[in-house]
């Protein structure tokens, strides 16, 4: 009795250790990760059946160990488009590079899955392709050139309603154009609706390539068109240095008119001056006299007009006074 008991315990014991063995081999196997830059559904390894119920993200999760994830890209797909050759309103043929960058939705990646499975990069592409072509119809070459960023914008639209659709986006904020002014309410779209599933966050337009007889066209009415600017330019000048001119030779006159105004005013100070001068002078001169008249008792005007004479010899430069010695004093000596 005690040995089937015995018998019993090693045989629940060993199948406690198998169970515990498979735990610990299953249990890691049935972990499995998703980087950062990755989504992904489950796929089981035995039969290759892949589950769209759930799209994982980044992370660890428990699927089992007949399970893996089927991957997909999260983050951007970079998408160069070389020499794209489209016809222009003109009916020229033109090529033009564009780059862009979108992202697969989440939301929408079993419709994705649904319709191109792992192949739809080719699509994307080719849509784009045809996006571009479209748009650049409804443009001259001319305007190609000289209205670039406008048609940059309508590529990009075209591109971006190609590739994404015509459906608001769930958030609105989660980028620039998730609900741009012409989307379609969300819960009125349909899978139709919504382009190849992805999202043009990015776009730039690359060099246009026009036709070398065309642009031979255009480099010669720009070089025209700089010449014009040019002869308007020298024109310009030219009258800018007349009027410059004009002005100069008006500041001169200006000057020389308050020159000469000057002179004259200086001029007429001076001899008003000078008169203001003989006048203070003769009036003084005269009250001198009449004073001197008085203080000598001279009252003879012979006397006076004598006094006068010799005091305006005296004043004089060029007259010398002397008294003669001989005649005026002593007599003359001899003159017997």
């Amino acid at each position: 009795m005690a040995s089937d008991q015995n018998c019993i315990c090693v045989v629940v014991l060993g199948g406690v250790i198998v169970v515990g063995g498979l735990i610990v081999i299953l249990l890691p196997m049935s972990f499995s990760g998703l980087e950062y830059y990755q989504y992904g559904f489950v796929k089981q390894k035995s039969t290759g059946t892949v589950s769209l119920d759930s799209v994982y993200a980044v992370g660890k999760h428990f699927i089992g160990p007949d399970y893996e994830f089927k991957v997909f890209q999260a983050d951007a797909h970079f998408m160069s488009l070389r020499n794209v050759k489209a016809f222009t309103s003109d009916r020229l043929e033109v090529q033009v590079d564009v780059n862009l960058q979108y992202f697969l939705r989440k939301s929408d990646l079993p419709a994705l899955h649904r319709r191109f499975d792992v192949f739809y990069e080719d699509v994307m592409e080719n849509s784009a392709i045809d996006a571009v072509k479209g748009a650049i119809t409804i443009y001259s070459t001319r305007e190609l050139i000289s209205d670039r960023a406008k048609v940059e914008e309508d590529l990009y639209k075209a591109v971006r309603e190609r590739l994404g659709g015509t459906c608001c986006q769930t958030d609105c904020k989660a980028w620039a154009y998730a609900c741009p002014p012409t989307c379609k309410r969300a819960d009125l779209c349909t899978e139709n609706d919504k382009g190849v599933f992805a999202d043009v966050k990015f776009f730039q337009m690359g060099q246009v390539f026009i036709p070398s007889d065309v642009e031979e066209r255009f480099l010669r009415q720009l070089t025209l068109k700089e010449d014009s600017e040019r002869e308007k330019l020298l024109q310009k000048a030219q009258v800018e240095r007349k009027i410059t001119s004009s002005q100069v030779q008006k500041i001169k006159n200006e000057a020389l008119e308050l020159r000469e105004v000057a002179q004259a005013e200086s001029n007429l100070i001076k001899i008003t001056s000078s008169a203001n001068y003989t006048v203070t002078i003769e009036s003084a001169r005269s009250k001198g006299l009449t004073t001197l008249y008085r203080e000598l008792n001279i009252s003879n005007q012979g006397h006076k007009n004598s006094f006068d004479y010799l005091r305006t010899l005296r004043g004089l430069d060029n007259v010398w006074l002397t008294v003669d010695f001989n005649q005026r004093i002593v007599g003359g000596f001899g003159s017997n």
